[in-house]
């Protein structure tokens, strides 16, 4: 058995043992994610010169690893989601497309990323934010561990290569 088949069945395995905890991993999995860019658009209603930058440079990269590069490695690399051809606890209904790697944990963790260069305790609040909207998705029965880890990989190297970019073609020019 695989590392990553070992510790999705550990994971996913504490599902439908409480219902609390069931509730719990399916609101982190499929509706914290619509709730968690609220507060992050929300800087521009504090201080819209401040953060305008943070806010759209955050969205930007986040859309751009989870619509472009994402969607490439799916392309390349193709793989199924664990419930496709294993018996699992699935909690939330079937996706039908590739998982590897995880859009969510991409998306989130480029958004968080950019956060923490701009506001380092935003930014660390929402890194945790990102940890338990994977780590749910795991739970819940619809991504392998390694989808959120290579998942997270790409979304911080994405935030990290677009702060490099905006540093050097565009902060001196703002």
């Amino acid at each position: 058995m695989n590392f990553d088949f070992y510790l999705f069945s550990q994971i996913n395995g504490l599902a439908g043992q409480y219902a609390w905890l069931d509730l719990i991993g399916v609101f982190f999995a499929k509706y914290f994610p619509y709730i968690v860019p609220i507060p992050i658009a929300a800087f521009l209603l504090v201080d819209k010169k401040k953060y305008f930058k943070m806010v759209v440079g955050g969205f930007a990269s986040a859309i751009f690893a989870r619509f472009f590069i994402v969607e490439f490695i799916r392309f390349l690399i193709p793989r199924y989601r664990p419930f496709v051809n294993n018996h699992v606890n699935l909690l939330v209904g079937e996706v039908h497309q590739q998982s590897f790697p995880s859009g969510h944990a991409a998306f989130f963790f480029a958004l968080s990323t950019i956060v923490y260069y701009y506001n380092k305790k935003t930014g660390i609040v929402l890194f945790i934010c990102s940890s338990l909207i994977s780590f749910f998705r795991v739970f819940v029965g619809i991504h392998w561990p390694a989808d959120i880890f290579f998942g997270a990989i790409v979304g911080i190297l994405t935030g990290l290569v677009s702060i490099q970019i905006y540093k050097k073609y565009f902060k001196n020019n703002a």
